[in-house]
Order: structure tokens, then C-alpha cells, then sequence
């Protein structure tokens, strides 16, 4: 993707200035301004969307910086925005510029390394169907389809977690490399994959079985099992197991 980068500007925080395909909002009520909430009130007093806010700072011509911020978190979810460190896949995926993917995957490696220096107590384990469902949960509220993997260790503990595409699956789309790439990066020893019906509805489609039938067969090939691939949505989960 040819992408061209926006030449640096000043510009003080109340103008409304356009610069390539970005602009400042200056007409907004002082107590809905994300910064100033987060002066007056600290960062606990934000949502999510409002602290995505802060970090971009100006949204595109299309729609202001909050509004952006909202799609975002509502079409993909929160883990398939903060997971991700590929800026270029994010860009075309969330349909944001270039700049900004960089600002999220910057930031959240950030928070991650943060994390890692303090983090104590014992690695997740997932064992069942009901666990992993668990874990998968929030992606009920995801206004897009994505495809989610969570990458064990033979003793069954968390050792990465990835979206892994976004959109209905088809094999085209779903290659097993995909899906088990980050098993091989990671030295995982099994695989479970979790993909949400925004419809609400939790039968899979024919899509669905024949792309969990080649992920069995490839992982038995890279001796990687795939422990179960299920569908979450609104009233519950359902595993594809079940079809096979």
C-alpha cells in the first residue's frame, strides 16, 4: 500500500486547520473534549474511545477523531485493535491513516512492555471448551467478524493470543499458515481458534466446517493440535467440533 505521511505542522489546540486529510475540532463543549476531561478528571474518568481520542489527537475529513475512535472499537473490538502490530495491516483493516496505525501499535507495545516488567502470578490456563468461551467472550460485542487464535503451551498456559483475520471466513481467505504461524513463532503446542456471528446466530456455515477441517488436517501435518474452533456470539458459544 503506497501510503503518503502528512509534513509536520504547528498548530495551536483550539484552531479548526486542515492539513492533508486531517483537521481539529474546535467547536466541541469543554467538558466533552477528551483532553480537557482527562486535565479535569484523570484518565480513569474516560472511555475507551475518549483515551483512543487523546492518543490520535485529530481525526480525517471523513469523521472527527471521537467518532473514528468509536468505529473502531465497536466494528473491530478492543483486542483486535490493541493486538495487532503490523501499522500497515491496521491502517487497511480500520481504514485510518498510516500515521495513526503507527500512534496505536507504538503505544500499545508501549503498555506491553510495561506490563511484562511488573506482571506476577501464575500464566491463564485453558482446559475447556467453557474456559476458553471465557476468554473469547467480549468478541460477542464486535460489530465485524474476525477469526481469534489462542496459542498454548503443553501444559495448556496462554503463551500468545492474535486476531488472525477480519471478515467472514472462507479457505481463500484462512490459510492454515495464518493460523498456525504464530504457533511455530510462539513454540506453541496447541491451538484454539474463536471466530463471533454478528447475526447472533451460532450454526456455522459450510464456510466454517471446511476451513476447521483443513486447520485439523494441517495441524496434524505440523503436529499442532487444534484443540476446538468455536463460534461466540450474543446468547452463548458453540464449537464446530460438533459438525465434524
Amino acid at each position: 500500500m503506497s501510503v503518503t505521511l502528512p509534513q509536520p505542522y504547528r498548530i495551536t489546540d483550539t484552531d479548526r486547520t486542515f492539513h492533508g486529510d486531517e483537521y481539529r475540532i474546535r467547536d466541541w463543549p469543554l467538558d466533552e473534549r477528551p483532553r480537557e476531561k482527562l486535565l479535569a478528571a484523570g484518565a480513569q474518568s474516560l472511555t475507551q474511545a475518549e483515551l483512543l481520542a487523546v492518543l490520535w489527537g485529530v481525526g480525517t475529513r471523513r469523521e472527527d477523531v471521537l467518532a473514528m475512535a468509536r468505529r473502531t472499537l465497536q466494528e473491530y473490538g478492543e483486542r483486535a485493535v490493541y493486538g495487532n502490530a503490523k501499522p500497515a495491516e491496521l491502517a487497511g483493516t480500520l481504514d485510518i491513516p498510516i500515521t495513526k496505525a503507527c500512534q496505536l501499535v507504538a503505544a500499545f507495545e508501549l503498555g506491553r512492555r510495561a506490563y511484562a516488567t511488573r506482571r506476577s502470578g501464575q500464566p491463564v490456563e485453558v482446559r475447556t471448551p467453557r474456559q476458553a468461551y471465557q476468554y473469547f467472550r467480549e468478541m460477542n460485542l464486535n460489530g465485524k467478524e474476525q477469526l481469534r487464535g489462542l496459542y498454548l503451551s503443553s501444559r495448556h498456559q496462554v503463551i500468545h493470543d492474535e486476531t488472525i483475520s477480519i471478515g467472514s471466513l472462507t479457505s481463500n481467505i484462512v490459510h492454515p499458515r495464518e493460523v498456525f504461524h504464530p504457533a511455530v513463532e510462539y513454540g506453541a503446542a496447541a491451538v484454539i481458534i474463536a471466530h463471533n456471528h454478528p447475526s447472533g446466530s451460532l450454526e456455522p456455515s459450510e464456510a466454517d466446517v471446511e476451513v476447521t477441517r483443513q486447520l485439523i488436517a494441517a495441524g496434524k501435518i505440523l503436529g499442532i493440535d487444534l484443540l476446538d474452533h468455536l463460534i461466540i456470539a450474543a446468547d452463548g458459544h458453540r464449537s464446530i467440533l460438533e459438525f465434524i
